[in-house]
């Protein structure tokens, strides 16, 4: 599997079982597209969380083109390998905060908050949400909430150095949340009280550190391995 493959992977698992995050950020949201009769059709929340996914993959796609720009500066600085180990740093640092072990990650949601700001006005006058246009509409502005799990899975997107995976990978996100988006805005209650069980929290967030682990001991190996068999690295060595 290659770097790439294992950040999709690690994407759909971090959209999958970081329900138990995902249930206190987008709860109050989904509740927000109820009607008159105080529950929202299916068909709204679909088109509130294809929304969503939207702008997770123009996110994704414009961390993937800084990722690549980034490889401007290879000569300098080993910047496609740095990438990959932040992002699993970063993964590593989400599971230990789902699992209630540490807050460090929340440090990524702090510059997400003043494009908040900016994009939080565009959703008011959809409100209350009358048809799936509009929820789409809110989905896409709720996006760009500030949010770690997301943010972690961008680091992932600037690793892999192309808009195009950036946005594959922020899009396979989104639809490891579906299962838990839905479930908030259909069972809101028992969805709440699961989430708050601790034992829930610890295994999510040891899925989650796991796969930062793995992929920082995948990285290490491609690392190992591209130097071993880098025909440059090869000529470099053997003897004159």
């Amino acid at each position: 599997m290659t770097p790439a493959d294992f950040g999709i992977v690690s994407a759909f698992v971090v959209g999958l079982v970081g329900g138990v995050h995902c249930a206190g950020m987008c709860g109050g949201i989904v509740g927000a597209l109820a009607t008159q009769s105080g529950r929202a059709p299916l068909n709204f929340h679909l088109g509130y969380s294809a929304g969503r996914i939207a702008s997770y993959s123009l996110a994704g796609a414009l961390a993937g083109w800084v990722g690549s720009s980034a490889l401007l500066f290879e000569g300098m600085l080993p910047a496609e390998r740095v990438l990959y180990l932040l992002a699993n740093v970063v993964l590593v640092a989400m599971g230990l905060y789902l699992a209630g072990l540490s807050r460090a990650v929340l440090w990524l949601e702090r510059p997400g908050a003043a494009l908040w700001r900016v994009v939080e006005p565009l959703a008011r006058p959809l409100f209350p949400v009358r048809s799936t246009l509009a929820a789409a509409g809110v989905g896409a502005v709720w996006g760009f909430l500030p949010c770690g799990m997301v943010y972690t899975v961008l680091a992932g997107a600037l690793a892999v150095h192309d808009p195009a995976a950036g946005a594959l990978m922020l899009a396979v996100f989104g639809v490891g949340t579906l299962p838990n988006v839905l479930a908030i805005g259909l069972l809101a209650q028992r969805v709440s009280a699961w989430r708050r069980i601790p034992a829930v929290r610890i295994a999510a967030g040891a899925l989650i550190a796991a796969f930062g682990f793995a992929g920082i001991v995948q990285g290490d190996h491609a690392g190992h391995s591209q130097r071993h068999h880098h025909p440059i690295a090869s000529a470099e060595g053997s003897p004159k």
